[in-house]
């Protein structure tokens, strides 16, 4: 199976639970040089790997971020939204009043249903939709499901992403190549098709790129082009449908602190307790760190003239354009 990370009314904050874990390092120090550094714990997971079992645990409960009701009675989808970049947004689209949907493997439902719980904590609704992105029936049945549990879909985030690093392309096999286009490249564009039948004036799709499909990477042939190809695709829809008023754009993380690491078949646990020290930041973003360009990006009153762009989060990486 492949890897997929990468779901009326709030909660007062004296009956949240999750308001001492938010609390938690929300003093005076910058978030910039707060945020944990490696080295991390060696540590290295099978298959599609567990937040659950991440140490440190990734940080995604965004203690230093206020909301402001930008997504007010919005419903959004979040593929991939069981843990990592997913689940952060999740919260903050709740916590700024949305209800969400969220997709993800069956095998990461204990990562899901922390999720949920999380959400549900904003005062929020969240629906658990498993199942496969590789297989093309399933990203229209995600969105039918998803409009039938909330009623609408005015936010569709594809975040769900496959990759496993290679010591040269040789070792890439085509059953790899196909299982990396379907997730990553191939599901988004399902996913917005099928979207778009439902969507009206007002509605965003946002796309989690990479750093790799701007830069590439050289362990990372096949996750790098998908990278690529979700830009352009990006690009390229925005144009087509910014007249029914539906805004699409991406954004560009560079290392995030997720699961997706230690699973990756390519890394080993020594390469993992060093992730993202090579950033010009000197550690790896936290969940926490990318959500706020979501919200950005979905809500109406901070991006109505933004479509077509993929917005670079890359910890002082800088390239031009």
């Amino acid at each position: 199976m492949p890897k997929t990370r990468q779901s009326a009314g709030t909660t007062k904050k004296d009956t949240n639970p999750l308001e001492g874990s938010r609390a938690k390092g929300s003093g005076s120090e910058p978030q910039m040089q707060h945020e944990p550094k490696p080295p991390f714990p060696k540590q290295k997971q099978s298959g599609v790997g567990l937040e659950s079992q991440l140490q440190p645990k990734p940080r995604y409960q965004a203690s230093k971020y206020k909301p402001a009701g930008k997504l007010e009675g919005k419903c959004a989808l979040i593929t991939g939204g069981d843990s990592g970049i997913g689940r952060a947004v999740a919260v903050l689209y709740a916590r700024e009043g949305a209800d969400v949907a969220i997709s993800y493997l069956p095998e990461e439902q204990s990562d899901a249903e922390e999720t949920l719980r999380a959400v549900e904590a904003e005062g929020h609704r969240c629906v658990l939709l498993p199942g496969d992105l590789s297989e093309a029936k399933f990203c229209d049945e995600l969105v039918e499901q998803t409009v039938n549990e909330l009623g609408k879909l005015d936010i569709l985030v594809s975040n769900a992403a496959h990759q496993n690093r290679k010591k040269s392309l040789e070792e890439l096999t085509d059953e790899e190549l196909e299982t990396t286009f379907q997730v990553n490249i191939l599901a988004y564009i399902r996913l917005s098709r099928a979207a778009l039948r439902h969507m009206k004036a007002g509605a965003a799709i946002i796309a989690t790129s990479s750093e790799t499909g701007i830069m590439g990477s050289a362990q990372l042939p096949d996750y790098s082009a998908t990278k690529g190809a979700i830009n352009a695709f990006t690009k390229t829809l925005a144009q087509n449908v910014i007249e029914k008023g539906i805004r699409v754009n991406a954004v560009a993380p560079g290392p995030v602190w997720t699961p997706l690491n230690p699973s990756d078949d390519g890394m080993t646990p020594e390469k993992v307790a060093e992730f993202g020290k090579q950033a010009p930041i000197g550690r790896p973003a936290q969940p926490e760190e990318l959500a706020p360009s979501y919200v950005f990006l979905a809500s109406d009153a901070d991006s109505s003239y933004i479509t077509g762009i993929v917005l670079q989060v890359m910890g002082g990486e800088t390239t031009g354009g």
